[in-house]
């Protein structure tokens, strides 16, 4: 077992680069998440069957979430915001399988996915407002709030990095430590619940970078 959970484990090296297991769990999620995509969305038509209706309905839903908290049509922000969902899910979810360990439960990829997250926000800000408009929307309301403004675009990625972590990695070391101390098949409602915390902290983590991106370029205007 890991001596700290800030601490991983090195499986390889790329030259002079320790590639981790959290590392390779990641690449092997988003192999399987692509295969999954690429496999689900073969043959589609004008007819949705059962499948493509589960898929227009899961696709229509995230759009209508997004459109709600941004006040923006949402296929610009869709393929960001609902990639960084069904990832989320998936990683959270895979710490459930027998031997694998969710990459989300180790620091590196909260931090990894909260930078994507604040560059994104600023990208999109930038595309929607302008350099100037973006820049001087930190001098809201008054110039004064400047220092603050810039304090909490990092303070809140930086909340966001923790709390993923910090719920990942809980639920996942009580799982453990249940299993430990009483056998298999008691943690058995501890996994259950498990993994309902892992879709709630994809949903919030995802509703929050919406909400982030929605500050950033300003609700109620068009694309």
């Amino acid at each position: 077992m890991q001596a700290s959970p800030l601490v991983s484990t090195v499986v390889f090296h790329l030259g002079a680069v320790p590639i981790t297991r959290p590392v390779v769990t990641t690449w092997g999620l988003m192999a399987a998440l692509a295969a999954a995509c690429r496999v689900a969305t073969r043959r589609l038509g004008s007819l949705p069957g059962g499948r493509q209706a589960l898929l227009e309905v899961l696709v229509t839903g995230m759009a209508r979430q997004i459109e709600e908290v941004i006040g923006r049509d949402p296929r610009p922000f869709l393929p960001l915001l609902g990639t960084l969902f069904v990832f989320l899910a998936a990683a959270n979810l895979s710490g459930l399988v027998p031997g694998v360990e969710a990459p989300t439960s180790r620091l590196e990829t909260p931090a990894a996915l909260a930078l994507v997250v604040f560059f994104s926000v600023h990208y999109f800000g930038v595309r929607a407002r302008g350099w100037r408009g973006y820049l001087a929307s930190f001098a809201q309301p008054r110039l004064v709030m400047l220092p603050l403004n810039v304090l909490s675009e990092i303070t809140r990625t930086f909340s966001l990095m923790v709390r993923l972590f910090g719920n990942v990695m809980s639920g996942e070391f009580m799982v453990g430590l249940v299993v430990a101390l009483a056998g298999l098949f008691v943690p058995i409602p501890l996994m259950a619940l498990e993994l309902l915390v892992g879709l709630v902290q994809a949903y919030i983590f995802s509703v929050l970078a919406t909400v982030f991106v929605g500050a950033a370029v300003g609700g109620g205007g068009k694309e």
